[in-house]
């Protein structure tokens, strides 16, 4: 079953890690709902709905935490929706 969640994430690395960032977001796309970025001067904040199973939420968010840079926390609804909404 697919679940709902928010994923918060604080950038305050250079562009490499911005890159990475990006390509981790590309690879994810598909669980990806919702974007939403809020540019400031020395670091940038992004909010993501995201929207599929548990294991792809966790993994989404394991490579982010990876990447040097980032500050990442998710937080998932108990709500589960089926594959057909």
């Amino acid at each position: 079953m697919k679940r709902i969640g928010v994923v918060g994430i604080v950038v305050s690395g250079d562009k490499g890690t911005v890159l990475e960032m990006q390509k981790v977001l590309s690879d994810f796309g598909d669980i990806i709902v919702g974007r939403m970025g809020v540019p400031r001067p020395k670091v940038n904040t992004i909010a993501l709905i995201v929207e599929g199973e548990q294991e792809r939420l966790s993994a989404l968010t394991g490579r982010l935490g990876r990447l040097d840079g980032l500050n990442v926390k998710s937080a998932l609804t108990s709500v589960e929706i089926g594959d057909e909404d």
